[in-house]
């Protein structure tokens, strides 16, 4: 049954209009990467962590003061939380961000030999880490061809799709799900998407939204998705999605 809060449009012309985006976001980020700098699946662990209600850009100039100082999960869990909280004052919110990552160090020490664990269950359990967080490891894993992890998506081990703000604006934009809980945009997105889409998919969508579906001024006149966005400015935002705004609604993250 289709979703009562999306425009009338089978399953089957949803998944028509998907693949020309496909098509098209392929062809602009051909090679999408994680846009966090990191060295290894620790530190990317950390980054994703810090880049709750914070810019990558921001979190990338704190990180390398932050790895200088306490470049493993032994050192990091060690150190002096005050200490901490000044080095990564500059992503917001320091105190709990800081106390999230010495204690997550802490327990990847305590009960994964200092390892990041390559399992969804075992990484949503430690400090500061939820699902959106878990699956940009896994992506990155995929991508970057991480050793000991998986790089099949869609095995039975709970990885799914990053979604964060600029995916939930751009997966309602373009009419793929009338949700707004992260979760159950994940779901309806997995349910469009072939498995070895979902890490390249969420990227483009991020870069696309940094780039032209900006959150309060989309850029539809150079919009190359123009044509297949029911969202687009040339045919008018939908009711379900702006409840009479010309704006995407408010959305919080779920890092």
């Amino acid at each position: 049954m289709a979703d009562p809060g999306l425009p009338r449009e089978s399953r089957e012309a949803r998944r028509k209009r998907l693949s020309e985006i496909l098509r098209v976001l392929k062809a602009r980020y051909p090679d999408p990467q994680i846009p966090l700098h990191h060295r290894s699946p620790f530190e990317l662990l950390v980054a994703t962590i810090l880049s709750a209600q914070c810019t990558d850009e921001t979190v990338n100039r704190t990180t390398p003061h932050l790895f200088a100082r306490f470049p493993t999960p032994e050192a990091l869990a060690a150190a002096d939380l005050q200490e901490v909280e000044a080095l990564v004052r500059p992503t917001g919110f320091f105190r709990q961000k800081a106390r999230a990552i010495v204690e997550c160090s802490r327990r990847l020490v305590a009960e994964h030999g200092g390892q990041v664990p390559p399992d969804m269950q075992a990484l949503v359990k430690l400090p500061g880490v939820g699902r959106k967080t878990a699956n940009v490891l896994f992506a990155a894993a995929e991508i970057e061809r991480w050793p000991g992890w998986p790089h099949d998506r869609g095995k039975p081990d709970g990885t799914g799709i990053v979604v964060d703000t600029h995916v939930t604006r751009l997966a309602r934009r373009l009419a793929l799900t009338a949700q707004e809980d992260p979760e159950a945009i994940e779901r309806d997105l997995m349910d469009l998407l072939p498995p070895g889409e979902w890490s390249r998919f969420s990227l483009r969508l991020i870069y696309f939204g940094r780039e032209v579906c900006l959150a309060r001024t989309p850029r539809c006149s150079v919009c190359p998705l123009r044509r297949v966005c029911p969202s687009s400015r040339y045919g008018g935002f939908p009711p379900w999605m702006t409840r009479g705004r010309r704006r995407a609604p408010a959305t919080r993250s779920n890092r």
